[in-house]
């Protein structure tokens, strides 16, 4: 499943979502799927520990499977 960045014209806020080829986006402030997908920019992989530690503890904050390991990531993704 890709993760797309949407911007909401109803209430303007930005938001990232997790898609499938079936799903019909929604924002998840004021639940419109009138939203427009926004290009986003790529990120550079981390390259020291500490960098790598401080981007799966801020993805675990927010919800992103970018804080599990690629042997757990395949265990989610067959569920």
């Amino acid at each position: 499943m890709p993760l797309y960045d949407y911007q909401c014209p109803a209430c303007d806020k930005r938001f990232e979502l997790l898609v499938r080829s079936t799903t019909i986006p929604a924002c998840p402030q004021c639940g419109s799927t009138a939203v427009a997908k926004c290009v986003s920019a790529p990120q550079a992989p981390g390259r020291s520990a500490a960098i790598i530690q401080s981007g799966r503890q801020r993805a675990a904050a927010e919800g992103h499977f970018s804080n599990y390991s690629k042997a757990e990531r395949s265990k989610l993704s067959r569920s």
